[in-house]
């Protein structure tokens, strides 16, 4: 089972249907909205600030989500993927957004609806990457547009599959 834990009298608040590995950790001030998966090793830490989640989010494998205190909090829209061992620290991701596996987005910045980052980038604090873009490097950069509604289909199919694969986990015990 995930450790969830109170801190500062915040509670994680858990959406429905929703995937926790055995070794996820979501701490404090988190609420998370229905069908999300927190896969192996990921870190949810809303001991500083409030970490706001929508619906159909992944978070995989080793990501790191926390903010500063009093200073910047996350928010997370629906049908987000978030890839592998990513920190997202401080900053806003819009609907159907795909962050790469290994990128930092860091405090206050914004990626906005449909767009991408691509693997391995960081986005500086206070960027704003608009609706259909695809950013990639270090520090990230503007490569392209992307058609938005094709990334935001692309974006659901990939939050639609992680919600399939945590079916997976699924034993008669959780039921």
């Amino acid at each position: 089972m995930a450790l969830i834990r109170s801190v500062r009298g915040f509670v994680p608040e858990i959406g429905k249907d929703c995937f926790l590995a055995e070794n996820a950790t979501i701490v404090g001030d988190v609420k998370m909205g229905d069908e999300c998966s927190i896969w192996f090793n990921a870190v949810l830490r809303g001991d500083v600030n409030s970490i706001r989640i929508g619906n159909r989010v992944n978070i995989q494998d080793g990501s790191v989500l926390h903010t500063l205190y009093e200073k910047s909090t996350i928010e997370i829209g629906d049908d987000v993927s978030i890839g592998h061992n990513v920190t997202i620290h401080g900053a806003s991701v819009k609907d159907g957004a795909l962050i790469g596996m290994g990128s930092v987005i860091l405090d206050h910045a914004v990626v906005g609806e449909g767009a991408i980052v691509a693997a391995g980038s960081v986005v500086l604090s206070k960027t704003v990457i608009k609706a259909g873009e695809l950013w990639g490097g270090v520090p990230a950069k503007f490569i392209k547009m992307v058609d938005s509604a094709q990334s935001k289909e692309i974006n659901q199919k990939i939050a639609r599959n992680y919600l399939m694969y945590s079916k997976w986990y699924e034993t008669d015990e959780d039921k």
